[in-house]
């Protein structure tokens, strides 16, 4: 009986590693996170981020002002994670236009 359950965990074990190992491999390709169009609009997400922490710090910004930002900042990344999850982790031109022109309106309200 003791074989019996240590080659019944072995087997599950056996079945969850595989199906690990399967799920990260499409991850893997389904996602990309390095295409060019997502890595220019997460580094100026990024830079905007700076900015608003650093107009926070010099109290140009209330706290209240500063967690708008970001909130704002955070559904653009959302955003950007929708369309790039529809597109095999592309983003089109067209979206990052969108994307762009929200970051816009978003870096004019810093200041």
């Amino acid at each position: 009986m003791n074989s019996k359950i240590k080659t019944l965990i072995a087997a599950a074990s056996l079945v969850f590693a595989i199906g690990g190992a399967a799920s990260s491999a499409s991850a893997a390709t389904n996602w990309q996170d390095h295409h060019p169009r997502r890595v220019e609009l997460n580094n100026r997400l990024e830079r905007q981020d700076v900015r608003i922490r650093e107009e926070r710090r010099m109290h140009v910004l209330t706290a209240y002002q500063a967690h708008r930002l970001h909130m704002a900042d955070h559904r653009v990344r959302f955003e950007e994670r929708r369309f790039a999850r529809h597109d095999g982790g592309h983003l089109s031109r067209a979206e990052q236009m969108r994307l762009n022109r929200h970051e816009n309106a978003i870096s004019h309200r810093i200041g």
